[in-house]
Order: C-alpha cells, then structure tokens, then sequence
C-alpha cells in the first residue's frame, strides 16, 4: 500500500481556465489580438481570408490546426523531423537559432505563427516582417492552465475559416477534463523530471503542468509558490524530495530505474514506489507528441494522470496513451 499524506495545495494565483494573451473579435471581418505578457502590448491581426499557408514554429501550432481539419494549411515547420503528425507535408524552415529565410520567403506563407519568449522579439520576427510576410507572435506557453493552453485551438480555428469547429473541439476537452478532476481528502506526492548536471528543474506552483498534477489529486513536490516558470533546486533538495515522493513523473528519457542510475547516479537507491514517464508516444525522429497533440488534448494527459495517482494499482498500460511505465 502506498503512503499518502495530507494534500497541502500550493496557493498561487487563480488565473482561470481562459486564456490571458489572446482574445478573438468576431464580426464580418474577425480579428486575432495577441496581448503580451510583457507590458501588455496588444497586436491585432485581421483575417480578411482564412490562411490557407501557415508556417509553424511550434509543433503545438502543427497540433492545433489539426484539431480543426487544417492538416493541409501547414506548409512549414520549425524542427519538422520531431514532428508526431505524419499527416502533414511541409518543409523544414530551419529553428530558432538557424531559421533558413529562404525556404519561408519560397514558401511565400499567407502567415508564419512564432513565439517569443522576452519583451525583445526574436530576430526572425522583425527580419519576416521587414520582407513583407505576416508574422503572429503568440505567448501560449506562458498561460498558465491547461484548458488556457488548449483554448489556443479557438485562435486557429479563426484563423482558418473554421472557429465553429475549433469551438465544438475545444468545449468537449474542456467537459472531458473538468469529468476527471478529483479533488481528494488526501494526495498523492510527486517528483516531476530529473536532472540536468547538477540542475533539477520543478514547475513553479502557478505552472500548467502542476495544475495538472492537483487536478488528477497530486501534490508537485518543491513547487515554487506563485510561480508559473520552473525553478531550480539542488540535487541534495531533490534527493530529499525523493525521500518523501509516491510517485515519479517524467524523468527525461529514461525507460528503467537502471537508466535513472546511469543518469543520476545519486538516485540509484532512492525507492520511490511508482514512477512513470510521458515518453510513449516518441517519434522516428525524437520528437514527443506529449508536447504537441497533449498541448491540444489536456484531458487525456489528465486521465494518464489520474490513473496514475489512483489508489488501485497497477494501471493497465493500453489505458496510457502518452505515459509508461518506468520498468524496475
């Protein structure tokens, strides 16, 4: 049987389910208005025409226009060899720190969708711009709930003409999550990733990713309260941590506790009872279709998770769709 102790939630900040840096206008000609984070900038996009040619820097982008039928709209991707979705045909448009300019000019997008991730835009944003390509810079790995997250699928969907199909996806992730949210008396405690040299990030308490944990009634040991990004501890404050975790969630790439001991040595005798990492959906070329189907698609994540943390183990693994079971 498997210690639990008494749930002390983090108190961060409610931001809510909607989405902080995005609104939709809607009328005869609707409009995308991106609002930073970092000032509040407000940039308003007006979709004269749906975008028939999207150029994606981010394969939760790819994910979204999925979830809406567009498949075909993406022409361009940002690290396409890590991309799960085989049904798209696009072309590799370089990354972050080596765009290939050529390909999206001979592309000639009717929009390139980035992110940045500081008040400064990136370069490649201003470069696109000055060369005439519209450019949407979105801040959606800063919201700060999961269901935020998801809701980005509404922004797509108006960007392609189909915001009534994007409405009726997201309205059933949504019901779905909120059916398996539980909220129980006791929770589970949960070490989240493992680490990188000396370095073990955590996911602050305001983090989606430990929202995520709450909702499928665990406790995100170390969560930084208020915080939305990760924070750093020391291997010594994660070996204590380890001491006191029930569960194990997403140590890097590791598939046995023998490859957790290659990678932190320091942890081989830890005994955590369960642990699990979100690696079963990988592809050919590494990507992990966690981080991108799952940015659209939280309530599956959140029934991993809810397995997972049940009290009656062990989880059937074709019940798992994103996560397996870390082998003793």
């Amino acid at each position: 049987m498997l210690a639990v102790a008494a749930c002390s939630r983090i108190a961060a900040p409610e931001a809510g389910e909607d989405a902080q840096f995005f609104e939709i206008l809607e009328g005869e000609m609707p409009a995308v208005v991106t609002v930073s984070p970092y000032g509040g900038v407000r940039d308003t996009l007006w979709v004269e025409r749906p975008f028939g040619s999207i150029v994606c820097a981010s394969s939760s982008y790819v994910a979204c226009l999925s979830a809406v039928g567009c498949d075909s709209v993406v022409t361009g991707v940002s690290g396409l060899r890590y991309l799960a979705n085989d049904k798209v045909k696009a072309v590799e448009v370089g990354y972050d720190y080596a765009p290939d300019y050529e390909a999206v000019l001979n592309l000639k997008p009717d929009l390139v969708v980035a992110y940045a991730t500081s008040a400064v835009l990136p370069e490649p944003v201003s470069f696109l711009r000055s060369a005439g390509i519209k450019v949407l810079v979105l801040y959606d790995h800063l919201e700060t709930h999961p269901l935020a997250r998801a809701s980005y699928v509404r922004l797509f969907g108006a960007l392609t003409g189909r915001l009534e199909e994007a409405e009726e996806f997201y309205t059933k992730v949504s019901e779905a999550y909120h059916a398996m949210v539980r909220k129980p008396d006791v929770c589970k405690k949960v070490l989240v990733n493992i680490p990188y040299g000396d370095r073990w990030f955590i996911p602050g308490g305001a983090n989606w990713f430990t929202r995520l944990v709450e909702d499928a009634g665990g406790e995100v040991l170390g969560a930084a309260e208020g915080e939305s990004s990760s924070s750093v501890v020391s291997l010594e404050k994660a070996r204590e941590l380890a001491g006191i975790a029930d569960v194990w969630l997403n140590p890097g790439l590791c598939r046995t506790r023998e490859d957790i001991a290659r990678v932190s040595p320091v942890f081989k005798d830890v005994d955590i009872p369960i642990i699990y990492n979100n690696i079963r959906r990988l592809g050919d070329g590494g990507g992990n279709d966690f981080w991108e189907s799952g940015a659209v698609r939280p309530d599956l994540i959140l029934s991993d998770l809810v397995l997972i943390l049940q009290e009656n183990a062990p989880v059937p693994p074709d019940s798992l769709r994103y996560y397996i079971k870390v082998a003793d």
